[in-house]
């Protein structure tokens, strides 16, 4: 009981203590702000900019994940949607549905639209909607001339109606009112589309979208035995609330089924997951900056206290102990941090009302931007972890140096490190940093491999600081003064060189990476097309045309290699003994469960593909079921050979046993699949096939048109892609989206020059100091610039040369291991980046250094 009361005291008294020490912190730190943040200039803009950039991308995001579920039912078109490949719901199917509502059926296919004839015929690849009298149950479609879309699709003197988007209308050369071929029927293009509400939710493709009735479509002769169209059944609930029961209905009613399921609640789960994933590679940025910001922090927090030395020493003199001195800078810091965040806060806050009154238009959904409280908090913890962070070490150096020394370090300036208190301070804070980010990341190993990475090019940045003094100090003395004075300048007490390295030197890695992976995804879908890769994939070939038209090829291209290869749709249903539903996947793999796949049967291993494990089966194999698997996937997820896989079928589950594994080279664009069945697995079930044609050496554009022309004119039911028509719309996607990213990553770019900009500036007054000292020995300011010029660029060029090498290592990691593409390597990257840091770091060196010339010497000396 003593006890308890004698440290209830001591707490008392510790408390007590304490109270009047942070009051006095307080009272001198505001007093010290009356006079401004003069020098803390880039500490604002760096801190504002960063918290910004995660405050301003969190806030959009969430106003739009907020209009995904408001506006899912329109997205969606219903309230649920059940999908069938190949095959129409049965009819117990179809009475399962329709109990929840009011449903409408839509099925989409790729199909080819002409319009003309003999050498005037043009052909193109469309993304096919077929909808009946009940569609839309949800949103609507906008249609130019405004009409309504039964009128539209209507079948006037027997040629039914037809909207398309306004890029096909183009492609083929005709208006409104005009005719075009469409499988074995005319259409008549009544308007142009300009809006579509549920698009997100029927997919978009590498064709324009032509929207037919059901009845048009059946009447075109395009729906075979086989043909790959998906139906979809859109449900309008007459009870929203029961959604959940009704889709657990449907579902256990016919498990057979194979039905692909969405709700209002997920209507676009595809574009959610991208808008999730893109938002957390701009958080990151926007982390990133904020660590580049950091050494900007920490350059103000040291400068500043630098020129508060007489200030410090006279606390000190007074019998203020370190701590108090420590507390009334750290106060100080938190409020001018505190400034930048508010400022940072406010524009974060303000930029999705920005981006909507801007951009509104653009985006797939309406978005109702608001203030959003857990992407400021994320921005605020962010920038306060970062802003302390960085401040500890600093304002820690000052606890408990003596009045003298801190007198005599505008000359000597010694290396120190704080009390091991302020070192654990601030290993606690990166820590808590370090949790933040991962905890708020939904991918958390991302976020690991982001803080290791950040962790080590900061660490290499350092140590490439060092080695730049060391080696700097150890240089035999050159006979050129400026040339001595630059390499004195680089390792001199109080050099710029750990700054400029650190801050030049994450810009510019960060740059470079993005623009090898720019360069290698480019040179991966146009330059590095393999010359054996196919010049056309023809799709929707029935199996019974197969044979008639790889001769029909032949005849057309003699000297081309025809492939046909029979192609099903099939949904993998249990893998192993683990349904699939509840299986998740590495996020590079998920695609394989998130929709139907693609697959076939062979008796011999498809070119293209090495078996590296288990044996294939004999061509006359009439057993059980088996499949072959494509290795990496099945390592992916934890499937070996004799493990069973359940595939949904045109309804039917069909579960083979794994006979072997296989390696596939997807980079030669042949055909290949994940799954390759034995050839007994499917006898009997309809299907299509697939074809390509092959032309030497790559074939002529003119050649290669001419064969697309023959092809839609003989065979209209067949759809044909040009391969290099489809990688030039792929090329130009990525391209947006790189470009999209590098404009992003620009924020952390314009941090590193403000840092480096405000270092520079920061060393003025040891610069002022030098040049009236070497002024008044007779240097020259010519000399001087160039002394000066010499030390920022060798300082630029090793941190462009460091920043290279570490932007090729991690592009190449992230192209070969992430992307699983070919790395390409730029010159014209490296040299660039060197320029950029030449030119950075010798404009704002010289820049920052000319005001120091023209100082006066007798002012100054009077003042030594």
């Amino acid at each position: 009981m003593t006890l308890a009361v004698s440290d209830s005291a001591a707490a008392g008294s510790a408390r007590e203590r304490l109270r009047p020490r942070l009051s006095l912190a307080f009272r001198f730190a505001l007093r010290e702000l009356r006079g401004g943040v003069r020098g803390f200039g880039v500490f604002l803009a760096c801190l504002a900019l960063g918290v910004a950039a995660i405050a301003g991308v969190g806030s959009f995001s969430r106003a739009l994940t907020d209009g995904f579920a408001r506006e899912g039912t329109s997205l969606l078109g219903g309230d649920a949607a059940f999908t069938l490949v190949q095959r129409e719901a049965s009819p117990d199917e179809l009475t399962l549905i329709k109990a929840g509502g009011r449903v409408s059926t839509i099925a989409t296919l790729r199909a080819m639209a002409r319009a003309g004839s003999g050498d005037t015929l043009q052909s193109t690849l469309t993304e096919a909607k077929a909808v009946d009298g009940a569609y839309p149950l949800a949103g609507g479609v906008e249609i130019e001339p405004a009409q309504p879309l039964p009128q539209a699709l209507a079948a006037k003197d027997g040629v039914f109606g037809a909207v398309a988007d306004p890029v096909l209308a183009e492609r083929l050369g005709i208006k409104p009112g005009d005719e075009f071929q469409f499988g074995e029927i005319r259409l008549r293009l009544a308007g142009t589309l300009v809006r579509e509400s549920d698009s997100l939710a029927t997919g978009i493709g590498f064709g324009p979208r032509l929207m037919v009735s059901l009845d048009a479509l059946r009447a075109s002769a395009l729906l075979q035995p086989g043909s790959l169209v998906r139906w979809t059944y859109r449900v309008k609930l007459d009870d929203p609330s029961t959604l959940t029961t009704f889709v657990d209905t449907v579902q256990n009613g016919a498990p057979q089924a194979g039905f692909e399921v969405r709700t209002r609640d997920a209507a676009a789960p595809r574009l959610e997951q991208n808008v999730r994933r893109f938002t957390e590679y701009l958080t990151l940025v926007g982390l990133t900056a904020l660590l580049v910001g950091g050494v900007g922090v920490a350059n103000a927090v040291k400068s500043h206290l630098d020129a508060k030395r007489a200030v410090i020493a006279t606390y000190k003199s007074l019998g203020a102990p370190g701590g108090t001195v420590f507390a009334i800078y750290l106060v100080e810091v938190g409020l001018i941090a505190a400034i930048g965040i508010a400022i940072g806060l406010a524009v974060g806050a303000a930029l999705p009302y920005a981006a909507n009154a801007a951009f509104g238009y653009l985006l797939p959904v309406p978005i109702d931007p608001s203030v959003q409280p857990a992407a400021l908090a994320l921005a605020i913890g962010y920038g306060a972890l970062i802003a302390l962070a960085f401040a500890l070490w600093p304002l820690g150096l000052a606890h408990d140096v003596p009045v003298s020394a801190l007198f005599r370090e505008h000359v000597e300036g010694p290396a120190r490190r704080p009390r091991r208190s302020y070192i654990v301070l601030t290993a606690l804070t990166i820590a808590a940093l370090a949790g933040l980010a991962i905890a708020a990341s939904e991918e958390r190993r991302i976020a690991v491999y982001y803080l290791v990475a950040s962790a080590s090019v900061l660490i290499t940045l350092r140590l490439v600081g060092l080695g730049i003094m060391a080696i700097a100090r150890r240089l035999p003395r050159p006979r050129s003064t400026a040339l001595r004075l630059a390499i004195g300048n680089i390792h001199r007490p109080s050099a710029l060189t750990h700054t400029i390295v650190l801050s030049l030197g994450l810009g510019l890695t960060l740059l470079v990476t993005l623009a090898l992976i720019d360069r290698s995804l480019t040179r991966e879908l146009t330059a590095n097309l393999p010359a054996q890769a196919p010049s056309f994939f023809f799709l929707d070939i029935q199996s019974s045309e197969a044979p008639q038209f790889a001769s029909y090829l032949k005849a057309k291209a003699p000297e081309g290699m025809v492939e046909t290869v029979p192609m099903l749709r099939g949904r993998l249903i249990t893998l192993g003994d683990r349904p699939a539903d509840q299986i998740t996947p590495p996020p590079e793999f998920a695609w394989v469960l998130s929709s139907d796949r693609g697959i076939t049967y062979d008796a011999a291993v498809p070119e293209g593909s090495r078996l590296t494990a288990g044996e294939w089966w004999p061509a006359d194999y009439s057993g059980p079921p088996l499949v072959s698997f494509e290795r990496e996937i099945a390592d992916a997820f934890g499937l070996t050979i004799g493990d069973p896989v359940t595939v949904n079928v045109l309804g039917r589950s069909i579960t083979a046993k794994i006979a072997n594994l296989r390696e596939v080279e997807w980079e030669r664009l042949a055909i290949n699949f994940v799954m390759v069945f034995s050839p007994n697995t499917f006898a009997g079930a309809p299907h299509t096939s697939i074809a390509t044609l092959t032309m030497p050496g790559g074939g002529e554009a003119a050649a290669e048109r001419a064969i697309g022309r023959a092809v839609a004119a003989d065979f209209p039911a067949v759809t044909t892609v040009r391969v290099k028509e489809a990688l030039t719309e792929i090329g130009a996607i990525v391209a947006n989206l790189v470009t999209a990213i590098r404009g992003a990553s620009l924020v952390t770019l314009l941090s590193s020059v403000l840092v480096l900009a405000g270092a520079l500036a920061a060393g003025q007054h040891h610069r002022v100091y030098d040049a009236v000292i070497l002024k008044t020995l007779g240097a020259t300011r010519a000399r001087l610039v160039g002394a000066y010029a010499l030390e920022y660029a060798a300082l630029g060029l090793v941190t462009a040369l460091v920043a290279v090498a570490a932007g090729t290592l991690a592009s190449y990691v992230v192209v070969t291991q992430v992307m699983k593409a070919h790395f390409a390597w730029s010159t014209g990257t490296a040299f660039g980046a060197a320029a950029v840091a030449l030119a950075l770091t010798v404009g704002f060196g010289l820049l920052g250094t000319w005001r120091a010339l023209g100082q006066k010497p007798a002012r100054i000396l009077r003042n030594l």
